[in-house]
């Protein structure tokens, strides 16, 4: 690769492990600043970002030697998703000497769910109670300790639902226990049900230049997948507050460099916890790209290149975002969209998936206003009709 290290440089490339929307989204900022993109993927078919650039390629995320031979073709790496394990990043890095953002380093400290809480509750972050289970015994504790139902979460690797089951019972969690692996040597964790009244989230960027920390927005969930963020949250400009310190201290904690998420729960007493973390752009921020001054994509890119980060400050009231989700099994495509593209500053992303299925996130849209319980009942009136 070019011996240039000026990131604005038309001969720099950035490259992504990983080659989803978010790597897409990401890509579409670095395009904005000139420079070239490569991206890695661990799956045979075309993913979303390989239709942007020649710099593909494909391989194992287990896989040093394929990484590396990527990495070599690159200026710098950064990651879309937590599927990599940390020793693998660090000897992709030592192999190339390609720099890698956020660090093997950084992301050690969260790269699963049980080495994440420990280091957050170590470094005085409130997290919802967790457990590793191991035996029978613990499913059994655990409940006992903590009530029934609990949630049982693989320690890597889960997302929308993923990788995360509900039990009721001890019956329940034996099975859970074995679907998720846990008899097969991966490790498990329990995490007891929260009585919160709001899911927020804060992104924070960070890189040696400074810190910028988004609004706290509120996500709304339905079956473990994210269905729509509203920003601000409708919350007490305290609790806000108090969510943006905490945020920027779990990145603190791990010394982050990079773009990194936080969703938090919002206790009945006004109390927040932990509940994860994301070490890149997250589709609680996915309303940053219109609704922000600075989006998440954008920072990202100038943390990880070491340019200064940009503002993060609101550019309406009210910025409410619905996901898009697929409704039917086929080729995708988007129909009766007319109604939410004539919206005046609405938004939509379709992000390039060959295939739809019901639930699968295919894309987004944002609509901006003035007051935040009107943007958000229009916003989900203009997209109920959207099939894709």
């Amino acid at each position: 690769m070019s011996e240039s290290n000026n990131p604005l440089s038309a001969n720099f490339r950035i490259g992504f492990l990983g080659a989803g929307q978010l790597a897409r989204m990401s890509a579409l900022q670095a395009f904005r600043y000139g420079i070239q993109v490569g991206v890695f993927s661990d799956r045979p078919e075309n993913e979303p970002v390989q239709f942007m650039t020649p710099y593909s390629s494909t391989g194992s995320f287990d896989s040093v030697d394929d990484m590396a031979v990527f990495a070599a073709k690159t200026n710098v790496l950064t990651l879309e998703n937590e599927f990599i394990s940390s020793d693998i990043l660090q000897a992709v890095q030592d192999q190339s000497g390609v720099p890698i953002w956020p660090s093997p380093s950084s992301f050690s400290l969260i790269e699963n769910k049980l080495v994440e809480k420990q280091t957050f509750e170590n470094a005085g972050i409130p997290v919802t109670p967790y457990a590793l289970i191991e035996s029978e015994e613990d499913l059994q504790a655990f409940g006992e300790r903590h009530g029934w139902p609990y949630l049982l979460k693989s320690s890597k690797g889960g997302y929308d639902g993923y990788g995360n089951e509900t039990v009721d019972n001890a019956e329940e969690a034996r099975q859970s226990f074995k679907n998720l692996g846990g008899t097969d040597g991966h490790d498990i964790i329990a995490e007891a049900f929260v009585d919160f009244t709001h899911e927020l989230a804060v992104q924070v960027a960070r890189n040696e230049t400074g810190t910028q920390v988004y609004p706290c927005c509120q996500t709304v969930q339905q079956d473990h997948i994210c269905v729509a963020v509203l920003s601000p949250a409708p919350v007490d400009p305290e609790i806000q507050n108090k969510a943006q310190q905490l945020a920027v201290q779990a990145t603190e904690a791990i010394d982050g460099k990079g773009i990194f998420a936080y969703e938090f729960f919002l206790k009945k007493d006004g109390s927040l916890l932990l509940n994860e973390s994301a070490p890149r752009p997250h589709n609680s921020g996915h309303y940053t790209i219109e609704g922000a001054v600075t989006s998440q994509f954008e920072n990202h890119m100038r943390a990880v290149l070491g340019l200064p980060l940009g503002s993060t400050s609101l550019r309406a009231p009210a910025v409410a975002m619905i996901n898009l989700l697929g409704t039917d099994r086929r080729d995708a495509q988007v129909d009766f969209v007319l109604n939410a593209l004539e919206a005046s500053d609405g938004h939509l992303h379709v992000y390039g998936k060959l295939d739809s299925r019901p639930g699968r996130k295919m894309g987004h849209y944002t609509l901006l206003g003035d007051n935040l319980d009107a943007t958000y009942e229009k916003a989900g009136k203009l997209t109920a009709p959207i099939r894709i």
